[in-house]
């Protein structure tokens, strides 16, 4: 995976779609949000534990639905920025929470497909 540009446009992905897999998956949470691979190695020790415990497949596709979702959102700044964005509105519970629960599925839903999932 290339590195990120110095000066990304908003509808623009900054890397190429990753492979669905840990280790592709991995590399793009560490170039693109660094401060998220915590969270990435808890939750594929998680997945390989429960995969394991189960002897099922089910945990790890779970997580690589999951990290491949958050890379096709981080890939567009202007995709994750709304995205936080509107679950920052959900979670003040300021207005009816409704549109913005649908725009969140809408960019779950477009994530999910550039994904191949």
């Amino acid at each position: 995976m290339t590195a990120l540009p110095a000066d990304p446009q908003p509808d623009e992905p900054l890397i190429p779609m990753p492979a669905l897999t840990p280790g592709a998956l991995r590399t793009a949470v560490a170039s693109l949000t660094p401060s998220r691979m915590p969270a990435f190695v808890s939750d594929l020790v998680d997945a390989t534990t429960w995969a394991q415990q189960l002897q099922s497949f089910g945990p790890l596709r779970t997580f690589v639905h999951t990290w491949g979702v958050f890379v096709a959102v981080q890939r567009y700044p202007a995709r994750a920025a709304r995205l936080r964005q509107l679950e920052e509105s959900v979670s003040a519970g300021v207005e009816d929470p409704v549109d913005a629960i649908a725009e969140i599925r809408k960019i779950h839903a477009e994530a999910e497909a550039e994904a191949g999932l």
